[in-house]
Order: C-alpha cells, then structure tokens, then sequence
C-alpha cells in the first residue's frame, strides 16, 4: 500500500514544479486526500487539473489508492 508520502512523491515528480500534500484519510494507505499547487494548472478547467494528477497513477486510482480526493490550485 502507498503511503501519503509515496503519493505526494509521485505527484511531485510527475508534475514539474508542483507541491503537493497529501493526507491518509483512513489510516489504510488506500483513501487519500492532496492538496496540489502548480502553474502547470494556469488556464485549465478543474476537470483538467484532476486529469494531470490522476494521469500520475493511471490504473492505480481505483485500484490499489481507492479513492484520492484532490483540490487543485495555481500558486
């Protein structure tokens, strides 16, 4: 199971320039919620953002992290 860190590791290497934190809902490793700052969001729907940090995991979502909650942002 991925921890908090190994996720908001993921979206920071996946995401230039990114920040990312991130919080074990549960305790499981499975329910995460991420707060995500990035310029790579400017002039992007929030349907968007989400797509570019869920595109960090692929499969994953849904799979081994059941569920990952985000509120994205711009700096």
């Amino acid at each position: 199971m991925p921890t908090a860190e190994d996720i908001a590791r993921r979206i920071e290497a996946g995401i230039p320039g990114a920040r990312a934190d991130v919080e074990d809902l549960t305790g499981g490793g499975d329910h995460f919620r991420a707060t995500v700052v990035s310029d790579a969001f400017a002039g992007r729907s929030r349907i968007e953002q989400h797509r570019l940090v869920y595109a960090v995991f692929g499969d994953e979502v849904g799979g081994p992290i059941h569920a990952l909650s985000l509120q994205t942002t711009t700096q």
